[in-house]
């Protein structure tokens, strides 16, 4: 009987499983979102929402038992700045699962674990972006050394491309010439037999 056994042993030892969790669990949320086995990411589901409740608590000691498990600081640290505003109103369900259909070596079943919100954040990058761009003024000065850079830029980019239609042709030519003196060697080698 199998009663009162939670988790999946995944056919690893306790400590193999516990180091490969700790490590998906980092890149989880040093990137947002990885691509793992079905089973993996059902198994990851439980660490990442322990490690979010953890940052949601703030406090010191949370902060502690979240580096005894994620292998990267920086990661903590980010972690603990946006669980509060991130997940502050959610009590539960950080994750989300999506299946991606079959790895093509061993068949495998795929998934796509990510956590709730990843595409507000990464919307919120590209304007943060959109919006730098735009508070940078610009002299017409500048913008004029700019344009006199592009143009010299295209005039560089159509002379290679010259230079290397010329290179094409002398291989080409090159190419014919060999061919034509094989010929002519083959046509004396067949007079002389």
């Amino acid at each position: 009987m199998r009663h009162r056994k939670a988790g999946l042993k995944l056919n690893r030892t306790s400590s193999h499983r516990n180091a490969m969790f700790r490590n998906m669990v980092t890149s989880l949320f040093k990137h947002e979102r990885i691509r793992t086995t079905d089973t993996k990411a059902k198994g990851l589901r439980h660490w990442a929402d322990h490690l979010i409740t953890l940052a949601k608590r703030g406090d010191l000691h949370a902060r502690r038992q979240a580096l005894s498990i994620v292998r990267e600081k920086k990661v903590v640290y980010k972690l603990f700045d946006e669980a509060a505003e991130r997940f502050g109103s959610i009590s539960g369900g950080y994750t989300r699962i999506i299946k991606m259909g079959r790895r093509s070596g061993d068949a495998a079943p795929v998934s796509m674990i990510e956590l709730v919100g990843a595409e507000k954040s990464e919307k919120k990058k590209t304007k943060d972006k959109k919006a730098a761009g735009a508070g940078k003024k610009k002299t017409t000065e500048k913008k004029a050394a700019g344009a006199g850079k592009k143009k010299t830029a295209e005039k560089k980019v159509a002379e290679a491309g010259k230079k290397k239609t010329a290179e094409k042709k002398v291989v080409e030519t090159g190419k014919k010439k060999t061919a034509e003196k094989k010929q002519a060697v083959d046509k004396k080698e067949d007079k002389s037999v």
